[in-house]
């Protein structure tokens, strides 16, 4: 199965069969006080820098976030769009829970994004979905809904399997849908890594979708973070 995303010059190809996708993830405000206050004051120099550098670094996509308290969220995700697509052609991935900035973002987009993201709740669902179509857009689908996270990987997988069946029927295809089977700590709880791992297991032979999950989580409010990163991701992989 293979996933397709675009820019203006240049296609990502998600599949089993294909080398390893990297999300740059770093244009994101949260805990960044001084990326957060220039994007409020309409300062997109960070931005564009971190976007080159990720590039630089490796990345094949680029997340873009503008979840900053009390902003125009809408209108300051298309500036964040914008500045990236004007230092990279690397295909993005709109970040945000605010269904106007994800519209709004759609709209700004040249290319094939990829939404993140939409849960299995129904409402969240029946109002991220007919954008996504709308835009021939790809979503990320996380494997949670309004009860939380489940810590048994069937469960994880019943609600994956509930966001492709939601996407078809808003006309989404399948390999339009990336599964987030969720990474969680292994501070809070030793079992979160393996329970992960049997989820994507699980969603592999059962559904076949491609999937992304931030990987890092694993390790969070650990020391040596990058040895517990390291040895969980090719698992993953």
């Amino acid at each position: 199965m293979e996933t397709r995303l675009s820019s203006r010059g240049r296609e990502v190809v998600i599949s089993g069969d294909r080398p390893f996708v990297i999300i740059g993830e770093r244009i994101n405000p949260t805990g960044r006080k001084v990326l957060a206050a220039e994007m409020k004051e309409g300062v997109m120099d960070r931005v564009r820098s971190d976007a080159q550098a990720q590039a630089a670094a490796g990345a094949h996509m680029l997340d873009v976030n503008a979840g900053i308290p009390a902003v125009d969220e809408p209108a300051l995700l298309v500036a964040a769009i914008r500045a990236v697509m004007d230092v990279t052609d690397l295909p993005i991935c709109i970040d945000s829970s605010i269904i106007e900035a994800l519209e709004a973002g759609l709209s700004a987009y040249e290319g094939k994004a990829l939404v993140n993201s939409v849960t299995a709740e129904e409402e969240r669902m029946e109002r991220i979905l007919p954008l996504v179509k709308k835009h021939g857009a790809a979503v990320i689908g996380m494997a949670n809904d309004e009860t939380g996270i489940s810590m048994v990987p069937a469960e994880r997988l019943a609600l994956a399997r509930r966001i492709i069946e939601r996407a078809a029927d808003h006309g989404i295809p399948q390999e339009d849908v990336i599964i987030d089977p969720i990474a969680m700590t292994v501070a809070a709880d030793p079992t979160c890594g393996v329970i992960t791992l049997e989820t994507m297991r699980l969603i592999r032979d059962e559904l076949g979708n491609n999937m992304t999950c931030g990987a890092s989580n694993v390790s969070f409010g650990l020391p040596d973070r990058a040895t517990v990163n390291a040895a969980f991701l090719p698992l993953a992989m």
